[in-house]
């Protein structure tokens, strides 16, 4: 997954103000107690944070 597909899927799912914020605020477990921006800056895979998204705001399968 590119970054530019995630972006657009966490716009998609959450807004892109909420969005924004959930990347910078929010500090997940599964990413290593780290923030989604935090994640990905440190090369995690971007496919990989979309994931620990889904599970933590319980996003559909159908949209994950």
């Amino acid at each position: 997954m590119r970054l530019t597909e995630f972006r657009t899927l966490m716009n998609d799912e959450f807004g892109p103000v909420r969005a924004a914020s959930l990347a910078r605020d929010h500090v997940f477990a599964e990413l290593g107690g780290r923030t989604v921006e935090d994640a990905l800056e440190a090369g995690t895979d971007p496919r990989a944070v979309w994931r620990a998204v889904c599970e933590a705001y319980d996003v559909p399968r159908s949209r994950r």
